[in-house]
């Protein structure tokens, strides 16, 4: 399906990595199977509280080739809600399973699979990821690496690790060739991909104005190693000037849209770079042309759909290369304000629609 690409390309983009051929093919010796599952599916688009329904579908044996993964955890991303919504750069094929990412463990595998084990992690890369168990082909399940032990902290923010901080990592390194000491600045810096930016431009020695629409959360940015933390208003350029001793900005990055957008653009140094990834505000933005010309600003986009799309192959494991060491290791990692059961799909999707929360919300249908 349409919905699910960005992750089918990643399977492609990182390869299948070897791991020891497991004695046996069935989780049957670990657990007692349920007789029926629990998935969420949705038929037409619309808002994603009114057209996502709870199904369940009993346990049937796998076909030559085929594995089943427990699901462990998996995240409600912006673009999940959009493509629900059908406000999305591509449409989900009807009737569809949603959710792009997340992280599961090997139940069972048929005889013909040899590359998987039984009580692996993995990332499955075929989508329809808020269910409690996934049946797929071989190929639709991409083994992570052995990390050694991971607690549950460290397996829920693998969960979230194809989308956000991949996001983050190119658009710090794709538009701009940026040097320790430089300064950015970026919008909605309390977002997943804001504390990811934060995270990746510290250690690169890069400084980070990180501008929010209320107050309460410069503590939490700071933890994770923002330098300046600002409200957005009327007079941003302006503070952000004062508070940078009007260090030029070499780099915008705005998933708002709107004034802000037009604020940020006022913000850049000569020849600086405005990178659009979002418009959550969902309002237009005018510029004044006279500035652009004058002070040579580069305006940008950035869908992480159509990268995955264009980029190389060596290009995505470099990037993924970078991601998951980092994740588990915890030194990149992602704020989580709520988990919620597969039954529970109203209030999860309703949170996540939310403004005033101060992380992600998760899927979580099998204790891990």
């Amino acid at each position: 399906m349409k919905h699910f690409s960005i992750i089918a390309m990643l399977a492609l983009s990182i390869g299948c990595i070897s791991f020891a051929v497991a004695d046996h093919h069935s989780y049957a010796e670990h657990q007692q199977p349920q007789s029926s599952l629990k998935y969420i599916e949705f038929s037409q688009l619309g808002d994603p509280a009114d057209v996502l329904e709870v199904k369940s579908e009993s346990l049937r044996a796998l076909k030559s080739g085929e594995v089943r993964v427990k699901v462990l955890a998996a995240p409600i991303n912006p673009s999940d809600l959009l493509q629900i919504a059908g406000k999305y750069g591509v449409d989900p094929e009807l009737p569809s399973r949603p959710g792009s990412e997340g992280i599961a463990r090997v139940l069972e595998i048929s005889a013909e699979v040899k590359h998987l084990v039984v009580g692996q992690l993995v990332l499955p890369v075929g989508g329809g990821t808020w269910s409690e168990e996934i049946v797929g082909p071989a190929s639709a399940f991409l083994p992570l690496p052995n990390l050694g032990p991971l607690d549950s902290d460290v397996i829920e923010q693998l969960a979230m690790s194809a989308v956000n901080p991949v996001t983050a990592l190119l658009m710090l390194t794709s538009f701009v060739e940026l040097q320790e000491g430089q300064w950015i600045v970026q919008s909605a810096a309390n977002s997943a991909v804001g504390g990811y930016v934060i995270q990746l431009a510290k250690q690169r020695g890069i400084k980070t104005v990180n501008v929010v629409r209320r107050e309460g959360l410069a503590e939490d940015l700071m933890a994770k190693g923002a330098d300046v933390v600002l409200i957005d208003g009327p007079d941003l350029a302006e503070n952000i000037a004062k508070a940078t001793g009007s260090a030029p900005i070499a780099l915008a990055l705005d998933p708002v849209g709107g004034d802000t957008y037009i604020r940020l653009a006022d913000s850049l140094g000569y020849g600086g770079t405005l990178v659009a990834y979002g418009v959550l505000s969902g309002e237009p933005a005018t510029l004044n042309t006279g500035k652009i010309i004058f002070n040579d600003i580069r305006l940008r986009g950035f869908w992480l759909y159509k990268w995955y799309q264009q980029a190389s192959m060596e290009d995505k494991r470099a990037a993924f290369g970078q991601i998951v060491p980092l994740i588990a290791k915890g030194v990149l990692k992602a704020n989580v304000d709520s988990r919620y059961t597969v039954d529970e799909i109203d209030q999860a999707v309703t949170r996540a629609a939310q403004r005033g929360r101060n992380g992600k919300v998760l899927i979580v249908p099998n204790a891990q």
